[in-house]
Formats: C-alpha cells, sequence, structure tokens
C-alpha cells in the first residue's frame, strides 16, 4: 500500500529517485569522460602486467583445489605471510606445510586453475590480438580507401566490388576456413582478425575522401606538381585522421568478441 503525498504516491517518488540516480550517473559520465578513461586505464594495466598482478601462474594445474569455490584468506596483522593469497598463520594454518591454503577470488576451474589469474591473463592475450590485427586492419583499410577515392571512376568501382564481396561473405565461416588451412598460431589469428577490420574502415575513408579531394588546397597541391603519393599521405590523410581513429577504436570490442568465438571453436 502507497501513502499519497498530495497527488503523488510515495512510490512515484522511490522510482523517481532512482531514476534520478541513473541519470545523474549518466550525465557524469558523459561530463567527465575520465572516468571511463581511467577504468579502461586499469583494465589494460592489469593486463599488460599480468605475470605481476596475477595470483597464480595460468597454466598450473593444482588438483587439490579442482572445482574450489570462491574464497578470500584476508592478509595477516600479526605474523609472516607465505603468499598474499595462499595461507596466514592468524588463521590456525602453521606456514611452511605441505598443505596449502589456495585463495581463489573466482573459484577454480576443472584443473584446479585460478579464473582470475587466467583471465588476466586472457585479457593480455586478446588486447595484444586485437591491437595487431586492428593496426593491420587499418592501415590497409586507410591505403585502400585514400586509392578508391582519390582516383574515383573504375578503380574505385573495382575496389568498392571487392570490398562488397568481402562483406557478402560470413566472416565467422571465413575466419574458421582460414584457420583451419593456415593453421592455429597467434600471427594467423591476427591475420585473420584483420580481415575483419579493413573493410569498414576503408568505406569510411573513401567517402571522406570523396569529399576533401575537391578542396581548394588539394587543386593547388596537384597544381604545384605535387606527387600522388604525397597527395594522399600528406594532404588527404591528416583530413581524414579523426574518422580513421575513431572507427578504429570503436572495433576494439568486436574484434575481440571475434577472437573470443575462435577461441570457442578451439
Amino acid at each position: 500500500m502507497t501513502t499519497p503525498v498530495g497527488n503523488v504516491t510515495i512510490a512515484d517518488l522511490e522510482v523517481s529517485r532512482r531514476e534520478s540516480a541513473l541519470a545523474r550517473a549518466f550525465y557524469v559520465f558523459r561530463r567527465w569522460p575520465l572516468i571511463p578513461m581511467l577504468i579502461l586505464a586499469v583494465l589494460a594495466i592489469c593486463a599488460v602486467f599480468s605475470p605481476i598482478i596475477a595470483p597464480y601462474e595460468p597454466e598450473v594445474d593444482q588438483l587439490r583445489a579442482v572445482l574450489a569455490s570462491p574464497s578470500w584468506y584476508p592478509p595477516c596483522e600479526e605474523g609472516q605471510i607465505s603468499n598474499k593469497f595462499e595461507s596466514c598463520n592468524t588463521n590456525g594454518i602453521p606456514l611452511g606445510r605441505d598443505e596449502k591454503v589456495y585463495n581463489f577470488v573466482l573459484g577454480a576451474d576443472q584443473l584446479g586453475r585460478d579464473i582470475v589469474s587466467r583471465i588476466i591473463f586472457g585479457a593480455r592475450l586478446s588486447l595484444s590480438l586485437a591491437a595487431i590485427a586492428i593496426a593491420i586492419g587499418t592501415v590497409f583499410g586507410t591505403s585502400v580507401g585514400l586509392i578508391a577515392g582519390y582516383y574515383g571512376g573504375f578503380i574505385d568501382e573495382v575496389i568498392m566490388r571487392i570490398v562488397d564481396v568481402f562483406n557478402a561473405i560470413p566472416y565467422i565461416l571465413l575466419a574458421i576456413a582460414l584457420v583451419l588451412v593456415l593453421g592455429q598460431s597467434f600471427a594467423v589469428v591476427a591475420f585473420v582478425l584483420a580481415l575483419g577490420a579493413w573493410t569498414g574502415i576503408a568505406r569510411l575513408v573513401r567517402g571522406q575522401t570523396l569529399q576533401v579531394r575537391n578542396f581548394d588546397y588539394i587543386a593547388l597541391a596537384t597544381i604545384a606538381g605535387a606527387s600522388t603519393f604525397r597527395i594522399m599521405f600528406r594532404h588527404l590523410l591528416p583530413a581524414v585522421a579523426n574518422t580513421v581513429v575513431v572507427a578504429s577504436t570503436l572495433q576494439v570490442g568486436s574484434t575481440i568478441m571475434s577472437e573470443s568465438i575462435q577461441s570457442l571453436r578451439g
């Protein structure tokens, strides 16, 4: 039962208060973009320094901790700790015994491997693959887009039809086929992920180049005798750089998702 306050009930006030809290949080994240940037920076630092931050080795089997439930042993206030994530003598567990007290914040898998450590080490691998794949796709896609947009005509048509063919092929099916043919390795997976990143960037850069190539400073550079390479990469590339940066950044998530699908496939 709700108590009316004027024409508004207490329940309505509580809903409005929750909505106001969400609106304030959304406003803070929009008003202060440094906050999500700091969150991403912390995640990236954990991935880069995973050998230092991870409490256990990700591939070490600890059969006494198979399918261990999440647990946490706080640090000792008095006495020494043999391992910051293992044992504590204030809990009545002598240090130096053969039986270890494992501390798994998220538990352990079927082989006794710490899930937190595997997540941290996996983040390093995923970010490395995504960074390399996006770098390859960005360089190739930007170059193709500049060539298509600058020359136009027949060259533009041929390049765009090739892009359409790549977009028409189911990417996951193509990736699985290439990995089966070329083998499973870091370089092959990075190459396969790059195939899914370059087409979108090429289209965006081509559209921007079609607009910028008609500007006066491009015509003046052509009249001055500047080479095609210089015009494209000295005058056109800076004009489309913002678009390239935004597009490549937005593809980080989808690239990591594609890499996860490949890892699930085995």
